[in-house]
């Protein structure tokens, strides 16, 4: 182990007596000794309490994508501060930074604003129900649409016999069990269960929700004509395709997965990237959906819009739309998988990459699996051993294979250098560790 996590350590002993796993949030243990600490970021590194200094990859979950600190967007959320904090009322630059949104994404006809995914697509939910009077939902599995009842449902693969569907579980205790019946799930890019679905259930359906892109999920993308397929199936059945581009809005391209597919959805929300790690969130759609807010749907919040992280999304906004920002970042994700795939082709590891370079997932099999089940039913114990080696080599990477490798513009050739050498060792490490993969054939 080539990293002290002393301080760290001792850190958690004490936070551990107020904080529940001494943290905020559960996804931040990692363990009774390996949990970290941040002091600082800075571009594409970040400090832990021991100092140690980490190429991260993590990204907060991807709402870092210009760097941590970047002095640009800094520069425009001090400026916001001087409006002047929280008023419950309306500023002019709501207009200014949805009129860039709408340009950037025409399916954003119109634009409401939250401060976090869960809460962009929970509002958006409603809002569907409401617009076509329906309760219920198309779902994928494997999906993460945030932290709310009718978003946390999942199958538990290891109880799957193989034989017909899994049971689809809460993976949270205090989810009311009476909400499942409003969810059907159906698995990525088959679109004839989808269609079937669709025919079965169309006259209770409010909305397909999907992420093309599953941003909890290794990156497993929807094939473009299962996503063409959706668009046409939900227009013939009058249910409302909606596209959750909390992770992918203005990283995958400037106009998001949508621009990236050439699909249009009916209601969309944006999160993570849109104002480089100030907390925003962007609920939009067709004008004719978004009218009903307010007329009949709720939607608010003390801290929406608040002046701080309005100020950050427009400049970091501007960046994307207008700076070689997303071609940076795609072209170094290229070089990042390039070089891993050197390593493991020298060993003779099969694998295959997964999404987009801006967000990639990486498998351990030669074919990349096209949906959750085939992720979930395989063997990615290499890649949870190697990513603990990782860590302690400084790479910081999600500790298990669900969440993406993510790019971000500060991404430069020392990261790639420290990374490329520390993915190698780690790979020795695991294979010297008894860590068992697949070989390529020859």
């Amino acid at each position: 182990m080539t990293r002290n996590l002393t301080k760290s350590n001792a850190h958690f002993k004490k936070a551990l007596q107020k904080l529940p796993l001494g943290v905020a949030s559960n996804f931040r243990f990692w363990g009774e000794d390996r949990t970290i600490y941040v002091k600082q970021g800075r571009g594409a590194r970040v400090w832990d309490l021991d100092d140690n200094v980490y190429v991260d990859y993590r990204l907060g979950y991807g709402p870092a994508i210009l760097g941590y600190a970047d002095p640009r967007v800094d520069a425009a959320a001090i400026e916001g501060m001087k409006v002047g904090g929280v008023f419950a009322l309306s500023t002019e630059r709501e207009l200014t930074v949805a009129e860039k949104i709408s340009r950037m994404v025409p399916a954003a006809e119109l634009v409401r604003y939250s401060n976090s995914g869960t809460e962009a697509v929970m509002a958006g939910l409603r809002l569907a129900r409401a617009y076509t009077g329906r309760d219920d939902y198309v779902i994928l599995e494997g999906s993460y649409h945030g932290l709310f009842d009718a978003a946390m449902w999942f199958t538990p693969m290891d109880q799957w016999s193989q034989v017909g569907d899994p049971e689809i579980k809460p993976y949270s205790e205090g989810v009311p069990l009476s909400t499942r019946s409003f969810a059907h799930f159906v698995q990525a890019n088959d679109a004839n269960q989808l269609e079937d679905v669709f025919k079965r259930h169309a006259d209770r359906l409010a909305c397909m929700l999907i992420e093309p892109i599953m941003g909890n999920c290794l990156g497993i993308s929807a094939e473009p004509e299962y996503l063409k397929a959706a668009r046409a199936l939900c227009d013939k059945y009058g249910v409302l395709l909606f596209i959750d581009e909390v992770k992918t809005g203005f990283r995958v391209a400037r106009g998001g997965v949508q621009e990236l597919y050439g699909v249009h959805a009916d209601i969309c929300t944006f999160a993570k990237a849109v104002a480089n790690g100030y907390p925003i969130s962007v609920l939009a759609g067709r004008e004719k959906i978004m009218r009903k807010l307010g007329k009949g749907v709720a939607h608010g919040g003390t801290y929406t819009a608040h002046a701080v992280s309005l100020a950050a999304a427009e400049k970091t906004l501007e960046i994307l739309e207008t700076t070689a920002a997303l071609e940076k970042i795609a072209d170094y994700g290229t070089r990042l998988r390039n070089g891993m795939r050197s390593v493991l082709n020298a060993r003779g590891i099969a694998h295959s990459f997964v999404g987009h370079p801006s967000m990639s997932g990486l498998y351990f099999a030669a074919e990349p699996p096209r949906n959750y089940r085939a992720w979930k039913s395989s063997d990615y114990s290499f890649y949870d051993a190697m990513a603990r080696v990782l860590h302690d080599e400084k790479i910081l990477c999600e500790p298990d294979s669900r969440e993406p490798w993510f790019i971000c513009e500060a991404h430069d050739e020392s990261c790639m250098k420290d990374t490329l050498a520390a993915f190698e060792k780690a790979v020795d490490a695991t294979l010297q560790a008894g860590g068992v993969v697949d070989k390529a054939s020859a």
